[in-house]
């Protein structure tokens, strides 16, 4: 197909996917001539996760870019591609903020500690859950702090069923199950909330 049909299948304009090309996000096509390529369905597919990347999980083109390439690493592990990948994703999705303070990244280690969680002293997620603690704390909201293992039990639950549906991929589409589930999976989680908030207002308030 040529990229007028690139941009039909996948609702991308002409325009977007030339700038995916130029920027590395999407592979160039098969030269046909000097200004023609031809596009097939793993472009299609290439594209479309680019979309979602970008204007779904909010990623930068620059993030986007980085992610897209750890994915395709080559000689990678099944576990060595669930952590870069996932590390990357979380590390571009994370809020910048100042270095969480002492307590905040007490609270969050005591927190791991007692749920018996493996994690890495350098997943970027700790520090990210330090400083949204410290948020809470300056904004004198001790009630939302006391939800922490409401929170964490509901991360526990869903992170379990996230992870068993990994089974029988092969290390590329492992990592790219893993980009989804993080980077859509918490777009799809902050809508379901969103709704299920108005739901539990009005039954509360009527």
């Amino acid at each position: 197909m040529r990229i007028g049909e690139l941009s039909r299948r996948t609702g991308v304009p002409v325009p977007t996917i030339k700038y995916y090309l130029r920027e590395g996000l999407v592979p160039h096509g098969e030269r046909t001539s000097p200004n023609q390529a031809r596009y097939d369905e793993a472009h299609v597919h290439r594209v479309r996760l680019v979309r979602a990347l970008t204007e779904v999980g909010g990623l930068s083109i620059a993030a986007a870019r980085d992610v897209l390439a750890l994915m395709h690493e080559p000689g990678r592990g099944r576990l060595g591609s669930i952590g870069k990948v996932h590390f990357a994703v979380q590390a571009a999705r994370q809020p910048h903020t100042d270095e969480p303070s002492e307590s905040s990244v007490a609270r969050t280690n005591d927190l791991i500690e007692q749920r018996g969680w493996h994690v890495r002293p350098t997943n970027p997620a700790r520090a990210a859950l330090a400083g949204v603690l410290d948020y809470f704390t300056r904004l004198g909201q001790p009630d939302v702090l006391g939800l922490l293992d409401d929170y964490a039990d509901a991360a526990e639950k869903l992170a379990v069923a996230e992870i068993d549906t990994l089974g029988g991929r092969d290390v590329d589409h492992m990592a790219e199950h893993v980009v989804m589930m993080t980077v859509l999976g918490g777009a799809l989680l902050n809508a379901l909330r969103g709704l299920a908030q108005e739901s539990a207002a009005s039954a509360k308030m009527t």
